[in-house]
């Protein structure tokens, strides 16, 4: 009996890290703009901030962040650190910055490379559109149970002329996830700056899963502008090889603003089981 209960305790005795949820999050914080009056960036640090620490995801892909405002971020939530080259290859424009928990995660390789015809040319632009965009990538391992995944994180051309642009875009993204470890988890986050079932969504999706559809929640829109009227869901959560548990885009507000003109855009996720 001893024994058997002991057998017991050692089977239910599964490390807590190892059923923990993986929270993943896309969240584009609008690059410092005086032009935005009320809403320019030294107005709502604090607002985006205290949303930032209350969401507490493990790891963050990011949009439009300048370095003033990714130390500004882990110098309030130094449980993270970041990471990522800005989109012309220094740190003086915009970043597709990558946030990672250091108390949940370990990061074990970075990269990046270029939505275009030179992908490892930093800067390079193909394809008609008029701004170097980019790819910020990290691979990953959980602390507690050694469960590792890579996370891709864009931000696509945003102009209405662009689709030609953003369907060669995200066909560089998959054919980049199409290179990584078959058996190992991917996750891919941007403003992708389209519509589900556009070209470059169905690009994507081919070997990718949207979190949102496949809980077939009612879309909503994730750019609002600052007015929490929001009509396309242009932000994106994409997966391969994780359970999808929970997904949705966050409205917080503080003091009745909001901390970006986009809704951040939250997933709960699950490792398989071996």
């Amino acid at each position: 009996m001893l024994r058997f209960l002991a057998l017991l305790a050692l089977l239910s005795a599964v490390p807590a890290a190892a059923q923990a949820p993986l929270q993943v999050m896309t969240f584009n914080v609008r690059y410092p703009s005086n032009g935005d009056g009320p809403d320019k960036w030294d107005s709502r640090a604090a607002r985006l901030i205290e949303v930032w620490k209350r969401i507490g995801a493990d790891v963050v892909g990011t949009q439009e962040l300048f370095q003033r405002q990714a130390d500004a971020i882990v110098a309030a939530d130094p449980r993270y650190a970041w990471f990522g080259r800005d989109r012309r290859g220094g740190h003086a424009d915009e970043h597709m910055g990558v946030f990672y928990r250091r108390d949940r995660l370990k990061l074990l390789a970075q990269g990046d490379f270029w939505l275009s015809d030179t992908p490892q040319v930093p800067g390079s632009i193909s394809w008609g559109h008029p701004f170097p965009r980019m790819v910020t990538w990290g691979r990953f391992e959980r602390l507690g149970d050694g469960r590792r995944f890579t996370l891709v994180n864009t931000h696509f051309p945003y102009r209405d002329e662009d689709g030609p642009a953003r369907e060669k875009a995200a066909a560089r993204v998959a054919a980049f996830v199409a290179t990584l470890p078959k058996g190992e988890p991917v996750v891919v986050t941007g403003d992708f700056n389209d519509v589900p079932g556009s070209g470059a969504y169905r690009n994507l999706t081919a070997g990718l899963t949207d979190s949102w559809t496949a809980l077939r929640r009612p879309e909503v829109g994730t750019f609002h502008g600052f007015t929490g009227k929001a009509e396309k869901r242009i932000d994106w959560v994409l997966t391969r090889g994780l359970n999808i548990k929970a997904v949705a885009a966050d409205r917080q507000t503080v003091g009745g603003r909001y901390p970006s003109d986009h809704f951040p855009v939250i997933a709960t996720l699950r490792f398989k089981r071996p």
